[in-house]
């Protein structure tokens, strides 16, 4: 499922947990998860409040003294809570974040920052809480808008400080941000870090199916909803199997071939999907090679980079591109001739075929001194007896040979 979260009124911890809640995340699931990492006393309340005339919910956290809580202990908290292991990283990765951003505020070591607001039980309880909710409901991608962050200036521990505070645009770097119709903090550190923990992308409303609505609200009053909207659905039936990637290529002309199978083993293990070269002739009749790598939108910069720094080459051409990703897993199992890997993939027709890694049945022929294709053949032929799953190539039939 993918969600889109509007931060057009800003983005806060208790907003963004409230518009889970809202969407369907189960409260009762927060509060045992909150006992069971070691805090008893934190009470978690759940509001239905109304903001700017827009019904959601908000959610007040209590904890009798309301200790303060040092990086280190909250670290230490989370790494050995009973949480998902998804739900785990994504809490450290706001909390961490968090830290980053505060340690350089202030020009210490992480580990030495004592912090204010994130050391309350609240803090805590929005981070793990998110995280959770997402995992809960299901969310893989959270797409999010422009960030409204406010202006003027907000008191905090440290006394009054510009909006957004130093921890917040620290935590906002590379993303778009917007002052946003009202004057005050709109988007606090704690929703800054929550960002930078779960958004993959900032943009327009991604196309889906809607399914879920659900509605965070905050306490200030701001003359219009002070809310996080999250839209959640299902992703186009065209877009659920297919990614988005980028080709990299280049023409190569003055590299040996050896140099050039050299450059594409690093590039292959700097990352790339694929790598693979194609012959052709340039200009004045001169061979040539165009040098292709497969990569990941994410990396396409450094890879393309890295493929200069390589080969040598005056320019990389960049062409977005996306791919159709068959549904497959990899088992290992025993056989007669040893142990191999099989990739398990699941077709259109919904069929299951299985393919050994080639790497296994090379080993595996060496041992046995077998031609490799006969090794693949054998090993194939013992794991669809032993699985059910029918190989990807068939042997031969006594009419076909």
């Amino acid at each position: 499922m993918i969600a889109y979260l509007d931060c057009s009124t800003g983005v806060s911890g208790d907003k963004f947990l409230g518009a889970l809640i809202d969407a369907g995340f189960d409260p009762e699931i927060l509060r045992a998860t909150v006992r069971d990492i070691g805090l008893p006393e934190v009470d978690v309340v759940v509001r239905h409040r109304r903001s700017g005339g827009v019904a959601g919910v908000g959610l007040d956290v209590t904890e009798p003294g309301a200790p303060r809580r040092h990086w280190a202990e909250l670290r230490e908290i989370l790494s050995a809570a009973p949480l998902p292991e998804p739900v785990r990283a994504g809490a450290l990765r706001s909390l961490g974040s968090l830290a980053l951003a505060e340690a350089r505020v202030h020009g210490v070591p992480v580990d030495h920052v004592h912090f204010h607001e994130i050391g309350a039980a609240d803090t805590l309880v929005d981070v793990v809480g998110v995280a959770l909710g997402l995992h809960t409901l299901g969310i893989t991608e959270l797409v999010a808008s422009s960030v409204a962050v406010g202006s003027g200036s907000v008191e905090c521990a440290h006394g009054r400080l510009p909006v957004p505070a130093p921890a917040t645009a620290l935590l906002l770097e590379g993303m778009p941000v917007v002052a946003g119709a009202e004057d005050g903090e709109l988007t606090t550190p704690t929703g800054a870090a929550l960002l930078v923990a779960h958004v993959a992308g900032f943009g327009p409303v991604p196309a889906m199916t809607l399914r879920r609505i659900g509605v965070g609200c905050g306490t200030r009053d701001l003359g219009v909803p002070n809310v996080c909207r999250l839209l959640m659905g299902d992703p186009p039936p065209e877009a659920r199997n297919f990614e988005g990637v980028v080709v990299l290529e280049t023409n190569i002309d003055h590299l040996t071939a050896e140099e050039l199978a050299h450059a594409a083993d690093r590039l292959r293990e700097a990352g790339a999907y694929d790598v693979w070269q194609t012959p052709v002739v340039m200009k004045k009749g001169r061979a040539a090679t165009v040098l292709s790598a497969l990569v990941s939108e994410d990396v396409c910069p450094a890879m393309a980079e890295r493929m200069i720094a390589e080969t040598g080459t005056l320019g990389v051409r960049v062409m977005p591109a996306s791919r159709r990703l068959v549904e497959r897993d990899v088992t290992e199992l025993e056989t007669t001739l040893g142990t191999a890997r099989f990739k398990v993939s699941t077709l259109p027709s919904r069929g299951r075929v299985l393919r050994v890694e080639s790497d296994d049945a090379a080993r595996l022929a060496a041992l046995h001194g077998l031609p490799v294709q006969e090794a693949a053949r054998l090993l194939e032929a013992e794991a669809a007896r032993l699985t059910g799953v029918q190989p990807m190539r068939q042997t031969p039939s006594a009419n076909e040979t």
